[in-house]
C-alpha cells in the first residue's frame, strides 16, 4: 500500500504530481496542463552526471559546467517526458520580450536574447532555466499555443507573463481565459528577501504590490515573486482556479532544486533547473 505524505497531498491539491524515470531522474508535473494535452515538466537536481556537488541534473550553465555533462543530463530529462522533442530556448537577460518559436527548425539556437518563448509548433519544448526565479508554464488548449516564461523579480516587474499572454493573442488570437498556468519552483516569500530599490519599484507601478512583501528589517523586505506573477496571470485575464502555483521553495528544498541564492555564495556556482512545456506531433 503507498503511503502517501503529507508533502504529496500538498502537491496534489495544488495540481502536480512526481514523475520519475531511470537513473534516479525526478520532475514535478502540472496534472491539469497535461490532462490539456501538453506536456509539461519542472525538473529537480536528482538523477544527473554533473558535480554540484555531485550526481546533479544541470540542464544548463556552459560555463559553469562541462557541455557534455549538460548534453547527458538534457538526454535523460528528455527520456522521462517520452516522445521525440526539439527544445526551443534561449539567452535569458531579465526582460520583457517575447519570442516566437514558428517551426521547429527555430530551436537550434540558444543565443537569442529573450526571456519568454510562446509556438503553436507541435514537437517543440519550449525551456526555461531558472535557479530562484519563478518560471512559468502557459497552456491553451483551444488553439494548441503554449508559452514558457522565465520571471525574475526584473521580468515581473515587467510584466512579462502578461506581456506573454498579449503576444500569444497577437500571433495565434488566445483568449486568456482558455489559459491554464502552472507556476513552478523558486524563491518563495519564505526565504526571499530584498531591498528597498525593489520593493519601491513594484509600488510604485502595482496597486496589489504591497500584498507581495512582508517586512523583515528597515528598507527590507520578504518578496513573494510567485505571487506576483499569479496576479498579474488573472489581472490579464487568466481564471484564478486555471493557475497552479507549485508550493515549494528553491531556498528552502535545495535537496530537490538548484538554488543561486543559496549555492552560488558557498560554492561559487550552482545547476540551473529546466522547466518546459510542449504539444507532441502525434496529438
Amino acid at each position: 500500500m503507498e503511503i502517501i505524505t503529507e508533502e504529496q497531498e500538498l502537491l496534489s491539491r495544488a495540481g502536480f504530481n512526481w514523475r520519475e524515470g531511470g537513473q534516479g531522474v525526478r520532475a514535478l508535473v502540472c496534472e491539469p496542463l497535461e490532462r490539456d494535452g501538453f506536456t509539461n515538466a519542472f525538473s529537480t537536481r536528482a538523477g544527473g552526471v554533473s558535480a554540484f556537488p555531485q550526481d546533479a541534473l544541470n540542464l544548463a550553465g556552459f560555463d559553469e559546467d562541462a557541455a557534455e555533462n549538460i548534453q547527458e543530463n538534457r538526454r535523460r530529462f528528455f527520456k522521462l517526458l517520452g516522445g521525440e522533442w526539439r527544445l526551443s530556448a534561449c539567452w535569458q537577460v531579465h526582460g520583457p520580450d517575447v519570442r516566437v518559436v514558428r517551426e521547429r527548425a527555430d530551436t537550434r539556437s540558444e543565443e537569442e536574447r529573450c526571456d519568454a518563448l510562446t509556438t503553436r509548433e507541435t514537437g517543440v519544448l519550449l525551456g526555461v532555466k531558472t535557479a530562484d526565479c519563478v518560471p512559468v508554464l502557459l497552456g491553451d488548449a483551444r488553439t494548441g499555443a503554449c508559452a514558457a516564461v522565465h520571471a525574475g523579480w526584473r521580468g515581473t516587474l515587467a510584466g512579462i507573463a502578461a506581456r506573454t499572454l498579449e503576444r500569444m493573442s497577437a500571433e495565434f488570437g488566445t483568449n486568456p481565459a482558455d489559459v491554464r498556468a502552472a507556476i513552478g519552483p523558486s524563491a518563495r516569500a519564505c526565504c526571499y528577501e530584498v531591498g528597498a530599490e525593489v520593493i519601491e519599484a513594484f509600488k510604485d507601478k502595482f496597486p496589489k504590490a504591497a500584498a507581495w512583501f512582508k517586512t523583515t528589517r528597515e528598507g527590507h523586505a520578504l518578496a513573494d515573486i510567485q505571487r506576483a506573477n499569479f496576479d498579474q496571470l488573472v489581472g490579464a485575464g487568466v481564471e484564478a482556479m486555471r493557475v497552479h502555483v507549485l508550493p515549494l521553495c528553491t531556498m528552502c528544498r535545495t535537496d530537490l532544486f538548484f538554488s543561486y541564492r543559496q549555492e552560488k555564495k558557498l560554492h561559487g556556482r550552482t545547476g540551473r533547473l529546466l522547466s518546459v512545456i510542449g504539444k507532441s506531433k502525434d496529438e
